[in-house]
C-alpha cells in the first residue's frame, strides 16, 4: 500500500509542475487543468522514495520539490518501473492502468542542466485513467491484484453441464478488488491442464491463478499432477490450510488432492468443483492472500 504526497499540474507546458494538494482526474484524459493531459502519457507517477535518494545525492536539495521531474503523482509505497506495462492502480475511485515506463528527458530541463541528471527517464511511468476521480494528497495508493480462473470439467467443456464454480469464483474476486484478467474451461486432461496452467502464469502474469475441479480421486482427475508440474516451488501450506478448513465442514475434504504452486510470480491454488466449495474456500483465502501476493513481489518483507 502506497500513499500520495504531491498532487502537481502545470498550466502551460514547458513549464514546471507545482503542487496543488487536490485535482480531478478525469476519464481517459488526465489531471484537470494539467497542461499535458489529454495525450497518450495522460498520467505520469514518480516514486518518492526515488526522488528522495536524488535529492541527498544531487547538491541541490532546495530544488528539489514535488513537479520538478514533470510527475503528476509522487507517490510514496512503490518502484514503479518493476511493474509491467498494463498493471492497475486505484485510490479511492480513480483507476490508472501503466501504459510507458520512462521517457526521453527534455534536453530543456531544469535538474538536467544543473546537475547532470534527470531520474524521469529511468524512474517515470506514465498510465491512463480509466476511472476518473478527485485525489488529494495524503490518499491511499494501491496496487489492484490480478487473478485468472481455469475450470477443468468434461461435461461443462462439452456443454452437457453449466460452468458454476468459474463464474461464481470471478465474481467473489470481483467484489473481493482483484481484475480477473482471464477464466479458461478446459477438459479433463493432464497435458491440456498443463499447457493452459504455464500458459496462463508465463504470458498473463496473474498475481494469482485460481482452478476449479479435478482435484479428487476420479480417474480423469488431474489438476493436482499438472499443478505440480507447472509450478517452480511448492508452496503446500495453502492447500493443506484448505483441507484443513474445510475438514471442519465436511469429512469428505480428506479425499481433496489440491495443491498450491509458485510459478514466476504468480501463486496457483487448485480449489474445489463445488460452488459451495469454492465459497468456503475463498472465505478462508482472502483475507490472508494479498499479503503473500505482495511478499512474492517484493512488495514487502516477509
Amino acid at each position: 500500500m502506497g500513499t500520495i504526497k504531491a498532487v502537481c499540474i502545470s498550466k502551460e507546458k514547458g513549464t514546471r509542475k507545482e503542487d496543488i494538494g487536490s485535482c480531478r482526474i478525469v476519464e481517459n484524459h488526465g489531471l484537470e487543468g494539467d497542461a499535458h493531459a489529454g495525450s497518450d502519457r495522460q498520467v505520469s507517477l514518480l516514486s518518492f522514495e526515488a526522488v528522495q535518494r536524488f535529492r541527498e545525492r544531487s547538491g541541490v536539495k532546495d530544488l528539489i520539490t514535488p513537479g520538478v521531474f514533470g510527475e503528476n503523482l509522487l507517490i510514496a509505497g512503490y518502484d514503479f518501473p518493476s511493474y509491467p506495462i498494463g498493471t492497475r492502480f486505484r485510490t479511492g475511485d480513480v483507476l490508472l492502468e501503466i501504459m510507458q515506463i520512462g521517457k526521453t528527458c527534455h534536453a530543456g530541463c531544469e535538474i538536467s542542466q544543473i546537475t547532470g541528471e534527470c531520474i524521469m527517464p529511468s524512474q517515470g511511468v506514465f498510465a491512463k485513467v480509466l476511472k476518473g476521480g478527485i485525489v488529494h494528497a495524503g490518499d491511499a495508493f494501491a496496487r489492484v491484484h490480478t487473478a485468472a480462473i481455469i475450470t477443468s470439467s468434461d461435461r461443462a467443456y462439452a456443454g452437457e453441464r453449466e460452468d458454476a464454480a468459474g463464474p461464481l469464483m470471478a465474481g467473489i474476486l470481483k467484489s473481493a478488488g482483484y481484475d480477473v484478467i482471464e477464466t479458461s474451461l478446459i477438459p479433463d486432461d493432464e497435458e491440456r491442464a498443463y499447457e493452459e496452467l504455464v500458459r496462463i502464469a508465463d504470458e498473463r502474469k496473474p498475481d494469482v491463478l485460481f482452478t476449479t475441479g479435478g482435484t479428487g480421486f476420479s480417474p480423469r482427475d488431474h489438476m493436482p499432477e499438472a499443478t505440480l508440474r507447472a509450478g517452480e516451488k511448492n508452496a503446500p501450506g495453502i492447500a493443506e490450510a484448505i483441507r484443513a478448513y474445510s475438514m471442519k465442514l465436511t469429512p469428505r475434504a480428506m479425499l481433496s488432492r489440491a495443491a498450491s504452486v509458485l510459478r514466476g510470480k504468480t501463486i496457483i491454488i487448485n480449489l474445489p468443483g463445488s460452488p459451495k466449495a469454492v465459497q468456503e474456500c475463498l472465505d478462508l483465502l482472502l483475507p490472508v492472500l494479498t499479503h503473500g501476493i505482495e511478499i512474492r513481489n517484493g512488495e514487502i518483507d516477509g
